[in-house]
C-alpha cells in the first residue's frame, strides 16, 4: 500500500499524529486537509504534502483518504457541504475514524458506492501517543474485503487489529467501550475525591485500588492526574459526553436502560456547559473532591 498516494481530513491530535506516523513508515502522505489552513500549511511542511484548499483538491490528489472529524454534524459536513469529498471520488477508499452514531457510517458506505468509491469504518480506542507511535487500538466496520485490501496500512496504524462485523457495528462496539470507561472514570474521580475528605493518604489509596477489585485501566491513566488537577487534554470531557450519548441511544433503541451511562453522561455534559468540555476527561475530578471550584 506504499505506493497509494494518502490524504489526511482533520489534523488535530489524532488525525496529525497518524499522518507522522504514516509518513516515518514510508507512506506517501500526499494531501492533507484542515479547517484551520495554518494546520494543513504546518503538517504539510513537515511531511511534504499539499496542503489543500478545499476537499475536492483533496480527493483529486489522493488515493486513501483519512477522515479524522470530530461528531456527526463535521462527518455530514465534508461529505455532503458544497465542497465535499466525494466530489470526483470514483475509485477512492474512505477510511473514516471518527465515533459517530452508527447509522451515519452505514449512510456514507452507501453514498460512496453510489459514487464508485469504498468507505470502511475505522474506530480508535487510544490516544495521542498511540496515534503518533502506530499503536492504535482499532475496530474496523465494513466490507471484509476491502478490511483486508487495506490492512497493511491499518496494520502499521495499530497494536491492536479487529474486524467487528459490517459499517456501522464498530461504531456499536466503539460507543460501549467509552461508555465503560467514562463509568470507571467518573467511579474513579468518586473514590478519590471521598478519599480526601476522609484525609486518606491517597498514594496508598491508589495502591488498594490497583491490587484489589476497584483496579481498572484509568486509574492507571487518570488517577494522578485528578490529584494533582492536570487535566491537559488526551481525551476531552466534551467527547466523553457525546460518546456516552451514542451509547445511551443505544441503550433506548433496545429498551435497555442504563442508570450508570446515565449519571456519567450528565457529569460530562455539566462540565461540557460549564465551557470546561476540552478539559481532559479526568477533569470531572472537578466536580467530585471537595472544596475544588467546580463542586
Amino acid at each position: 500500500m506504499k505506493d497509494k498516494k494518502i490524504g489526511f481530513v482533520g489534523l488535530g491530535r489524532m488525525g496529525g499524529n497518524m499522518a507522522r506516523c504514516l509518513k516515518d513508515k514510508g507512506y506517501q502522505v500526499a494531501a492533507v486537509y484542515d479547517i484551520n489552513q495554518s494546520v494543513a500549511s504546518e503538517l504539510a511542511a513537515e511531511v511534504g504534502a499539499t496542503a489543500c484548499g478545499s476537499l475536492a483538491e483533496l480527493t483529486a490528489q489522493s488515493d486513501i483518504i483519512v477522515t479524522v472529524v470530530t461528531n456527526d454534524k463535521a462527518m455530514e459536513a465534508i461529505f455532503y457541504g458544497e465542497d465535499n469529498l466525494f466530489t470526483g471520488a470514483s475509485g477512492r477508499v474512505f477510511i473514516n475514524c471518527a465515533t459517530l452514531t452508527p447509522a451515519l457510517h452505514v449512510q456514507l458506505e452507501a453514498a460512496a458506492a453510489k459514487v464508485g468509491a469504498q468507505c470502511l469504518e475505522a474506530c480508535m480506542a487510544s490516544s495521542i501517543p498511540q496515534a503518533r507511535n502506530g499503536e492504535l487500538f482499532l475496530m474496523i466496520g465494513g466490507s471484509k474485503e476491502l478490511f483486508n485490501a487495506t490492512k497493511p496500512l491499518l496494520d502499521d496504524l495499530s497494536k491492536a487489529l479487529h474486524h467487528v462485523g459490517p459499517a456501522g457495528k464498530a461504531s456499536e462496539v466503539k460507543a460501549l467501550v467509552n461508555m465503560v470507561m467514562n463509568i470507571n472514570t467518573a467511579a474513579l474521580a468518586e473514590g478519590l475525591g471521598i478519599g480526601e475528605a476522609l484525609g486518606l493518604d491517597l498514594a496508598m489509596l491508589c495502591k488498594v485500588f490497583s491490587q484489589t477489585g476497584a483496579n481498572s485501566r484509568v486509574l492507571e491513566t487518570d488517577a494522578e492526574d485528578m490529584i494533582k488537577r492536570d487535566h491537559d487534554c488526551f481525551f476531552s470531557a466534551e467527547h466523553a459526553a457525546k460518546d456516552s450519548g451514542i451509547a445511551l441511544a443505544l441503550a433506548a433503541s433496545q429498551g435497555i436502560n442504563a442508570p450508570l451511562a446515565k449519571a456519567t453522561f450528565d457529569q460530562y455534559s455539566k462540565l461540557t456547559e460549564m465551557g470546561l468540555g476540552q478539559l481532559d476527561k479526568s477533569g470531572i475530578a472537578e466536580l467530585t473532591f471537595k472544596g475544588r471550584a467546580f463542586s
